[in-house]
């Protein structure tokens, strides 16, 4: 399941300073993936189609919402979505299980993106993250007008976040991948992975509490 703005944000609000540290990060990854996917794309290599089929379904969602938040634009986030598939396609020949398949596949996604913003020095930012809101009618008035604040909130801090800490955030939230995973898939070291996202935490944590 990708993670919700909602999700998001109750994540950052309960999350403890664990970031600082060497420990792990202190919030849960929110997906685990099926080692299986390094399979799928070996079988597709040797003309599996029914394999690809498997992939595209597990992933393209994920993959969509990662490029939407990361690009801020949906007809842009939607053309890289496009080309990232094509490049995963053509790569298929010579793929080889070197890494978790979407360790791979984020590592298209950023590569699109950054060729993107290469091709394009300003990419536009109108684009809700989250247009379907749906409140738990079980809540009081008070709760869901809380949440909805603290959702604005985090979908504009999110926005606003320098493309570098954004993506990191979204590869760990939205993509489920670890910091070494994210250093990879970025062209960064471990230290500097670790301190986009650990920024980019304290700004959106920062975002959601209730202002003084």
């Amino acid at each position: 399941m990708v993670a919700s703005i909602e999700t998001m944000a109750h994540k950052l609000a309960t999350a403890s300073a664990g970031l600082c540290s060497a420990a792990p990060l202190a919030y849960a990854h929110p997906m685990e993936h099926i080692p299986e996917d390094s399979a799928l794309m070996l079988r597709y290599k040797d003309g599996d189609t029914a394999a690809f089929e498997t992939l595209y379904k597990r992933h393209n969602d994920a993959l969509y919402r990662y490029l939407l938040r990361l690009c801020r634009h949906q007809a842009t986030a939607e053309d890289i979505f496009q080309d990232v598939w094509g490049k995963i396609i053509k790569a298929r020949s010579k793929y080889r299980a070197t890494a978790k398949f979407t360790t791979f596949m984020y590592r298209v996604a950023h590569n699109c993106f950054i060729d993107h913003v290469r091709r394009n020095k300003r990419h536009s930012n109108n684009v809700e993250f989250e247009p379907g809101f749906h409140a738990d009618t079980s809540e009081s008035p008070d709760t869901i007008t809380e949440r909805s604040l603290a959702k604005e909130r985090l979908t504009l801090a999110l926005r606003d976040l320098p493309d570098e800490q954004r993506d990191a955030f979204l590869l760990y939230e939205e993509a489920g991948l670890t910091i070494d995973q994210i250093a990879s898939v970025t062209g960064s070291n471990r230290e500097t992975a670790k301190s986009r996202l650990r920024y980019a935490v304290n700004k959106l944590r920062a975002a959601i509490e209730e202002p003084q």
